[in-house]
């Protein structure tokens, strides 16, 4: 009760030290429709509800009610004009704030708020609301945006064109014979090029397949040796597809090949057990350096290659210089 009579007495000084209104003024001001343009420049934590609720009371009475729904961490207030300091202990004892804020006239620098203002949405609502009625609303004067002068364009630099001058006319210069170079003694004359500098042209890839196969055909040919256990064994064991003859295959001469596939074999008929160990080194090295050559020339052309040995340890021999090699004891006698 202490408070409302503060309030009644400050409305009471407050109106009596306010001038007249103009006549320019209209006189049927809404007074809901100014307490909530008011209400709309303060920050609410609750989106303005208790202000559009409290709207159509006079605006003391409405910062009454609604000055707990205010954020106060955004707000100062300040007593300008010492009103609320003199007028009541009651209103000094509910607080500098709700003083100032009831104030009926707005005072520059009374209420100062920290950052920008958005208004909150009951209060938003109602503003539209009265703009769909029809009803006149004061809204702070928005400025055209500044027009900027056009651009200027700088001015292309024109330099003057030079005259234009006689051509000079060009006279022919006499042609003079190079003088020979006389050849030193120490450096003696370039040798003259005997030939054109290019390489004869490569084969096409077809000629030079044609030619592969004519080497690696294979050519019957009679038996080098007259070692006739040797000859009846290459004939026999594989079998020899060419009996009695030898084979010529890229120029190497095998002693059969064998018939209905691409194998080309080597006999050795020799009773390597009874040669003493001398002879059987001398015999491994040079059967060594033959089977080196005639393997590489089978496998050249695709062919596969088989070593025939008539005995256990001849096999061992071998194996033991070329454990890769494909050896067959074939048991033939001499």
């Amino acid at each position: 009760m202490r408070f409302r009579a503060c309030i009644a007495l400050l409305l009471y000084v407050s109106a009596c030290a306010t001038s007249a209104p103009s006549a320019r003024e209209p006189a049927a001001r809404d007074p809901r429709l100014a307490n909530l343009q008011r209400a709309a420049m303060l920050p609410w934590t609750d989106g303005g509800r208790c202000a559009v609720r409290e709207a159509s009371e006079p605006w003391p009475v409405l910062a009454e009610r609604c000055y707990q729904a205010l954020d106060h961490d955004r707000l100062e207030f300040h007593d300008l004009t010492g009103r609320c300091a003199i007028a009541s202990a009651g209103a000094a004892a509910m607080g500098l704030g709700v003083c100032v804020l009831a104030a009926p006239e707005i005072i520059v620098g009374a209420v100062v708020v920290a950052g920008i203002v958005v208004v909150g949405f009951a209060i938003s609502e109602a503003l539209e609301a009265y703009e769909k009625k029809g009803r006149p609303q004061v809204r702070p004067p928005t400025l055209p945006p500044p027009t900027l002068p056009p651009p200027t364009l700088p001015v292309p630099e024109t330099r003057p064109v030079p005259e234009a001058r006689p051509v000079p006319e060009v006279k022919p210069v006499p042609v003079t014979k190079p003088a020979p170079q006389e050849t030193s003694p120490e450096k003696g004359p370039k040798p003259e090029p005997k030939g054109p500098d290019f390489f004869p042209p490569l084969e096409p890839p077809e000629a030079l397949e044609r030619e592969r196969r004519r080497r690696c055909e294979p050519i019957p040919v009679p038996h080098e040796g007259k070692d006739d256990a040797h000859n009846k064994c290459a004939d026999q064991f594989p079998p020899n597809r060419y009996p009695g003859m030898d084979v010529l295959v890229d120029g190497v001469s095998f002693d059969a090949l064998q018939a209905g596939v691409r194998v080309l074999w080597e006999i050795k008929t020799h009773q390597f057990d009874t040669y003493p160990d001398f002879i059987r080194k001398q015999e491994i090295e040079k059967e060594m350096k033959q089977i080196k050559k005639e393997r590489e020339a089978a496998a050249a052309c695709g062919y596969g290659f088989v070593i025939g040995v008539s005995t256990q340890a001849h096999k061992k021999a071998l194996l033991d210089r070329d454990p890769k090699l494909n050896i067959v004891v074939t048991g033939c006698p001499r």
